[in-house]
């Protein structure tokens, strides 16, 4: 950076420690939204962490009592994996339009994917099952179903994998979802009970 830049970046003498604590309230505010949100959670693989919301709540009930929890978690069906870097952009820009729905309160009452997830839904599945779907002994009883699906999605014939009729709240009403720990700490719980 040239000179003439950091001087006209740099504050007037008189303004400087205003501008500290000003900065310094903003990266405070900033890490403490980024740990009350638990957004450290969603680099991770744990399904756990789609309950982070409530409003996920029926479907991590219907997948924890699918077949796919013992070979699939979310992120295996509903992230991109054709590299790192289009892995974690589509889950920023997914979770970013997740946090804002929520933090709007603007949630559907039912939960329809978009179409670029459903594209990444049907990619992973082709990628999981290819050999189901390609393997002539396999297919041997019937050889045309997987064959010339019209431009069909996986889903379009395998609507309650795996997360069965999942309409709204009310579909699973007496699921049991982990429910994500408070983040207070616990002498800011202490102070709320006085």
């Amino acid at each position: 950076m040239s000179k003439k830049l950091i001087d006209f970046l740099k504050p007037p003498e008189h303004w400087k420690v205003p501008v500290i604590l000003a900065a310094g309230v903003f990266v405070g505010l900033g890490f403490y939204v980024f740990y009350v949100s638990r957004a450290h959670s969603y680099l991770s693989d744990d399904p756990k962490t789609c309950v982070n919301c409530h409003i996920m709540a029926p479907q991590f009930a219907t997948w924890s009592h699918s077949a796919h929890r013992e070979v699939a978690t979310c992120n295996d069906c509903h992230v991109p994996h054709d590299n790192v870097f289009n892995t974690y952009f589509f889950k920023a820009k997914d979770g970013m339009r997740h946090a804002t729905i929520f933090t709007m309160r603007a949630e559907p009452q039912v939960i329809f994917i978009q179409e670029e997830g459903r594209n990444v839904v049907q990619q992973n599945c082709i990628r999981c099952h290819e050999q189901l779907i390609t393997d002539d002994k396999l297919l041997a009883h019937k050889p045309d179903v997987h064959r010339d699906i019209d431009g069909r999605l996986c889903v379009d014939c395998h609507r309650e994998t795996p997360h069965g009729r999942v309409n709204s709240l009310s579909s699973v009403p007496n699921a049991r979802v982990p429910v994500p720990e408070s983040p207070l700490p616990d002498w800011l719980k202490d102070l709320k009970e006085k």
